[in-house]
């Protein structure tokens, strides 16, 4: 009976090892492959079978990861993420043998060359991230079966009407590209979608009416389009009562705000600003709305006195807001209708942003501006010298939605470093101005420094772009109504996601405005108020560019580890 009970335990061991999962061997010899191509085996050392049960790279939580699905005892690997890992070079062609793959996921690395037309072979893939690399060319018309997340990619050129193939498409992130033409109207055949941002791209409006049949969408963000003859309007958003998060801003927007928008009772977050929208401003617009921004645009209508929990930017427009009675009644000189005088006007504000009352090693004093703006908002301050107006909203960032940005480091190359160690920061829009002003000509000085993405080239933190407009109303110009206004945009260019969700807009550390002489003839054609525009680039190894005129500027931050600085004191 020994020998019998002996025989069957060694049967029961034979069973159990003849049983165990396998990953298809092509796979295997393709995916080592890979990990050999991109360096990867101090960080991915596939001594065992890859499809092997609780191996320690497939948990969501790994990086790598590569995860398996398997019938019986056959495994193919169907998730590859390859995240932010500092991986350059092309995509191996060993990649496409992962017949069976459903998620790739390589975004924030260093690939180059264009975006493999073989990708679309891997016809089980369901969703696709190669954001925030170096990819260059037209994005390939075979990836028509995907879903895509390819915000900051580097890709160029038309939007291929193959991409109309994804019917069942629930997110569409394509901000941050070269990619031109018109806004494809097929977008409104994926009646899935529920997440749709398209900014800083060179594409063209309007936005087709069509898009109404996109009734699930709840965060939708269009910016910046180049409209053409034919304007956009808000009449596609009559049916889209799942809404959110809807932001519109900058894109030549006309018509009225649709009387449906009393029926979105999702609507949270709503961004009009910068548009051409007329009419009344609707008072039942949205039970839950927390912000609403609509500046600049030619409304009328009150602000409702019940509003008190909710954040709203209503500048150069015709809206009461009892809230801001006082700063709405002084904004208005930038109306160019409005003749503004002051009894008492001053020549000179300094603001240290998004800090504290700071003075410099000239003397000169920088306002507190620690003031905790919100989603959309309007701050005053006591000097009533000046205000700030804030738009946008950072929905993903971890440490809940911050609009002051802070740093320890020491910023080198100046003895004003602790004026720099602040900054105000906005997701979208970011507006100072100058109230009260004796008018005649003024120097504008901007104060920039880095002081929240990584300036360390040699890792995937240091891929971060910070770009944005700057719009100065007075660029050592005449102030001939009062007023300046001093406007740091984001359109949607640079990453959203370096070194964390949500690390992009427009960032100033201070701001100071002085009269440089007094107005003296109001008929000369260079008395009339001026404006520029100023782009400005926080590079991925924390460099500044800034274009102005013929000038053009070079910024780069020292190896020591410390933040540099750069002030802009704009010239004609």
């Amino acid at each position: 009976m020994a020998f019998l009970s002996f025989s069957f335990t060694v049967f029961c061991v034979l069973q159990i090892v003849s049983a165990q999962r396998k990953t298809v061997p092509t796979e295997v010899d393709a995916v080592n492959k890979i990990i050999n191509h991109w360096n990867l085996r101090n960080k991915l050392n596939l001594s065992d079978d890859p499809c092997i049960e609780n191996a320690i790279w497939a948990p969501d939580s790994a990086n790598p990861i590569i995860a398996c699905d398997c019938v019986g005892t056959v495994c193919h690997i169907t998730h590859l993420k390859i995240y932010a890992l500092d991986i350059s070079g092309e995509i191996p062609q060993e990649l496409f043998l992962l017949t069976e793959l459903m998620d790739l996921a390589l975004g924030i690395n260093n690939f180059t060359g264009s975006v493999p037309a073989a990708l679309g072979n891997l016809t089980r893939l369901r969703s696709l991230s190669f954001g925030s690399n170096n990819l260059q060319g037209t994005l390939p018309r075979e990836l028509g079966n995907l879903t895509l997340y390819i915000d900051s990619s580097g890709l160029s050129g038309p939007i291929p009407r193959e991409l109309s193939n994804l019917a069942s498409l629930q997110t569409i992130w394509m901000s941050d590209n070269g990619f031109t033409g018109k806004l494809p109207e097929f977008l409104a055949t994926f009646t899935e979608l529920k997440d749709l941002r398209v900014e800083g791209t060179y594409l063209e409006g309007p936005i087709p009416n069509s898009f109404s049949a996109l009734t699930k969408l709840e965060n939708l963000r269009i910016g910046d389009l180049n409209v053409g003859e034919s304007d956009s309007s808000l009449d596609f958003l009559e049916n889209l009562t799942s809404l959110s998060i809807l932001d519109l801003s900058f894109n030549k927007l006309t018509g009225q705000i649709p009387a449906s928008f009393k029926d979105f009772s999702s609507l949270k977050y709503l961004y009009l600003g910068s548009n051409k929208i007329d009419g009344v401003l609707p008072s039942d617009i949205g039970s839950k709305l927390i912000a609403l921004d609509v500046s600049f645009n030619p409304l009328t209508g009150n602000i409702p006195l019940d509003w008190s929990h909710v954040s709203v930017n209503t500048v150069a427009t015709s809206i009461n807001d009892l809230k801001n009675q006082k700063a709405s009644t002084m904004l208005q000189c930038l109306d160019q209708n409005t003749n503004c005088r002051n009894k008492a006007p001053s020549t000179t504000f300094a603001v240290s942003s998004g800090g504290p009352e700071q003075a410099d090693t000239n003397g000169a004093v920088y306002d507190d501006d620690s003031e905790n703006l919100g989603a959309a908002s309007l701050y005053t301050s006591s000097s009533n010298k000046w205000a700030v107006s804030s738009s946008g909203v950072f929905i993903s960032n971890i440490n809940g939605p911050i609009y002051i940005a802070l740093t320890d480091s020491q910023i080198a190359n100046t003895l004003d470093s602790e004026l720099y160690k602040t900054a105000r920061i906005a997701p979208a829009s970011l507006r100072y101005y100058g109230l009260g002003l004796e008018n005649g000509v003024y120097r504008v000085e901007l104060h920039f420094a880095e002081v929240v993405m990584d300036d360390n080239s040699a890792s995937w933190e240091g891929l971060g772009r910070r770009p944005f407009d700057v719009y100065i109303q007075t660029f050592n110009a005449n102030v001939t109504n009062t007023l300046t206004d001093i406007h740091l945009m984001w359109a949607g260019k640079g990453t959203c996601c370096i070194p964390r969700q949500s690390t992009f807009g427009p960032l100033v550390s201070a701001i100071a405005v002085s009269q440089v002489s007094a107005y003296e003839d109001s008929s000369k054609g260079e008395g009339k108020r001026v404006g520029r525009i100023v782009g400005i680039v926080f590079g991925c190894v924390g460099a500044l560019v800034i274009a102005c005129g013929v000038a053009y500027l070079w910024w780069t931050k020292k190896d020591s580890g410390d933040k540099k600085i750069y002030t802009q004191a704009p010239k004609d």
